[in-house]
């Protein structure tokens, strides 16, 4: 591919980001609202020993 070459959509983010520069800490701000979330290992253990284990045809009837 060209150096020199930006595609039309490259173009409209750089544009648009220079526009408005606040969208990426709100973009920050919106994964650490949803995703970024403190694990508590004493509950993760917990849910990995009540897991219960699948058989191998889980349609079959046993």
């Amino acid at each position: 591919m060209a150096e020199n070459y930006t595609s039309e959509i490259t173009q409209f983010l750089q544009a648009y980001k220079a526009a408005h520069t606040d969208v990426e800490q709100r973009q920050r701000d919106g994964r650490a609202r949803l995703w970024d979330k403190p694990q508590d290992p004493e509950l993760a253990e917990g849910f990995k020993q009540a897991r219960v284990r699948q058989s191998p045809y889980v349609y079959q009837n046993s």
